[in-house]
């Protein structure tokens, strides 16, 4: 079994293993910290100040 290394969007922070975002389309990059899942965007107040409005998961950090 193969392992991918997860890429975060350069954009929207979305974590992926694709090459470009499925939620923006813009670029992903492998230089990424941190973690976050948002499980109920409308009410988290994370979600709010990061300008998430889609869960899912999100890298805090990315170059």
């Amino acid at each position: 079994m193969a392992v991918k290394n997860p890429k975060a969007c350069s954009q929207c922070s979305k974590i992926t293993d694709d090459d470009k975002c499925s939620h923006c389309g813009n670029k992903t990059s492998k230089d990424w910290q941190g973690y976050v899942v948002i499980i109920d965007a409308p009410k988290s107040e994370i979600a709010k100040r990061m300008g998430i409005d889609v869960d899912g998961e999100y890298a805090l950090r990315v170059r």
